[in-house]
């Protein structure tokens, strides 16, 4: 196979992103091996950027390093699907809140224009995750924490392991448009409390269907 051409930014950073895109996208399973020596060769490079780029990956939770046994895609528990989501739903309703309290007309138009893209992606699973992170992503960034931000990067990163399954139950992406229309009705009349218990109560409904 042929090398794949890497970008000038650091070495092991491009083979990091290269390698969680893969993650993501089920290419390198849940608790799947990683063969260091397969990766290298594919992409041309040295096994020691290929090291620092799993170090990353393991920081961020996405691999598991076994001592003498190399490293694996990490298996998302149960317990810790339940604490990654209480976590964001701490996070993003107390976002939620300070943006019911704080945009700007545009702002919201920008958030209505987002959740109209989700409305009509209802029939594309793939798609339908894609806008609704740029939508969580963009109402972050309205609320401008860069702190949480931060924070809520890396589990949401974690929360992708196990995305697949929370979309497949049976009714859950119309499920989450209803709690999507919940969340701007809230942010619409800026009521902070509202726009709060509604997101909590998204993220509760996500927590169900993903275990």
């Amino acid at each position: 196979m042929a090398a794949v051409s890497l970008t000038p930014r650091a070495l092991y950073e491009e083979v990091a992103e290269l390698l969680r895109q893969r993650i993501f996208s089920r290419e390198l399973a849940p608790g799947s091996w990683i063969d260091e020596l397969k990766l290298a060769e594919e992409y041309g490079i040295s096994r020691t950027p290929l090291r620092e780029a799993l170090k990353v990956l393991a920081t961020e939770g996405l691999v598991t390093m076994k001592v003498r046994r190399g490293a694996y895609v990490t298996e998302v528990s149960e317990r810790d699907l339940a604490d990654v989501y209480h976590l964001l739903a701490l996070l993003e309703s107390d976002a939620a809140g300070v943006v019911a309290a704080q945009a700007t007309e545009e702002q919201l138009r920008e958030l209505q224009g987002l959740h109209a893209q989700l409305e009509a992606a209802t029939g594309d699973r793939e798609q339908f995750f894609a806008i609704n992170e740029r939508f969580h992503m963009r109402l972050l960034e309205i609320a401008n924490n860069r702190w949480r931000d931060q924070m809520v990067a890396d589990l949401r990163k974690v929360m992708k392991l196990n995305r697949h399954n929370s979309l497949l139950k049976s009714g859950r992406i119309g499920e989450s448009l209803a709690e999507h229309r919940a969340i701007m009705d809230a942010l619409a009349r800026h009521d902070s409390p509202g726009a709060m218990q509604t997101m909590q109560t998204h993220f509760k409904s996500g927590l169900e269907a993903a275990i």
